[in-house]
């Protein structure tokens, strides 16, 4: 589907008329779909640490979720959540005005809600070690995070029509590598148990 097929787009009054990057408020997250998932539903609009809010609100509806859900319900959740995410950031970060905004946050919800599958059966603590890990991996971004990130960053947005999707698929693909960074430590914690 082109970008600028209306699916993509808000409608003309919702489109601002400066070239300026947009700051997600209450009102921008309801313009589009794309806004509420990609700003995890507000809470990308924590105007402290949102990366964080993001993965709490992921461990929040991952415990809500959890005792209706099975290992193909979650395995179909999160193997939706990756398409549907990449366009949300995609669609947000271009209306955003941004390559990489830190108030987009659904990349933390896919990636901890792996985590927190993957991990499953954990307890509190082994979930509250979950977190600590990915949010250590994902902020601190060392070595191969550190590379996923900045794949995409330099993408010209007014040469490449397709540089918003790159963006999108950047935000994804970083916190999908400290996903799977936590999880190694995880999983050589477990091992040598």
């Amino acid at each position: 589907m082109p970008v600028d097929e209306p699916f993509f787009d808000p409608p003309i009054a919702a489109r601002p008329i400066t070239p300026e990057p947009v700051l997600p408020s209450a009102r921008f997250l309801y313009t589009h779909p794309a806004h509420l998932m990609a700003l995890g539903f507000g809470s990308g609009l924590s105007p402290l640490a949102p990366g964080t809010a993001g993965t709490l609100w992921a461990w929040l509806t991952f415990v809500l979720l959890q005792p209706g859900m099975n290992d193909a319900r979650w395995a179909l959740l999160i193997a939706l959540s990756l398409p549907l995410g990449w366009w949300a950031c995609s669609v947000t970060a271009k209306h955003m005005r941004v390559l990489d905004p830190s108030s987009i946050v659904w990349d933390e919800i896919a990636a901890f809600w792996l985590v927190l599958w993957l991990v499953t059966p954990a307890g509190f603590w082994g979930q509250l070690v979950a977190f600590g890990l990915f949010r250590f991996f994902d902020a601190a971004k060392p070595g191969p995070v550190r590379w996923a990130d900045q794949l995409f960053h330099g993408v010209n947005v007014t040469s490449d029509p397709a540089a918003w999707r790159k963006a999108g698929f950047g935000i994804m693909l970083d916190d999908l590598v400290a996903a799977a960074c936590a999880l190694l430590v995880i999983a050589g914690w477990r091992y040598f148990q």
